[in-house]
């Protein structure tokens, strides 16, 4: 089985630091929209192949572009949400980085899969950011698991820099920093 990590495109919420991390729901921006497109050339998408979403506007807006007019399946998962990295437990959410509440995204995006029947109302409301290291470890390893029960496809994540980092470092028990970070649709691949 094949994991492949990928990074959102650029969005509105980095077109101004730090003001513009305070900006809520960011979009991505015409090179956001640019670099998803590109991704259609680096990955030819069949219906064997499974796309993990962020319940963020970026990672959607990514996702949709880069799924085009495959028919992959596409889900949206609160486990795969913004983290911050390192971890700062004590630290506050940033506006950017609130996920959308789930009747939202099912509103706005009805034809999408939502991964809510293992997941607490909680996960989905607040997901994983400043999440423990202890907790978030049960429920990435939970969540890898169920990844490598996909047969003969490949299991995109389309997510954020610090989550695909805190998973990078889970999967391959190094420790890692923020150089390590992807940089935007830059993709992270993993054999099973």
């Amino acid at each position: 089985m094949e994991l492949i990590f990928i990074r959102h495109g650029q969005g509105e919420h980095t077109m101004d630091m730090p003001k513009s991390l305070q900006h809520c729901d960011p979009a991505l921006t015409s090179l956001g929209r640019d670099q998803a497109r590109l991704l259609k050339d680096q990955f030819l998408l069949n219906e064997k192949d499974i796309i993990i979403i962020s319940p963020t506007r970026r990672t959607l807006e990514t996702a949709l572009i880069f799924c085009g007019n495959s028919n992959c399946r596409m889900v949206v998962s609160p486990l795969v949400s913004p983290r911050m990295f390192p971890i700062h437990p004590h630290k506050k959410t940033l506006p950017c980085d609130r996920i959308l509440e789930l009747d939202r995204i099912k509103n706005e995006y009805p034809d999408l899969e939502y991964d809510d029947k293992g997941n607490s109302m909680e996960l989905w409301e607040i997901g994983i950011n400043t999440m423990d290291e202890r907790t978030f470890e049960i429920l990435a390893r939970g969540f890898l698991s169920k990844c490598k029960t996909v047969d003969n496809g490949r299991v995109f994540i389309v997510s954020h820099d610090g989550t695909i980092t805190s998973y990078h470092q889970l999967i391959t028990g190094g420790i890692l920093s923020r150089e390590d970070f992807p940089k935007e649709t830059e993709w992270i691949q993993f054999r099973y």
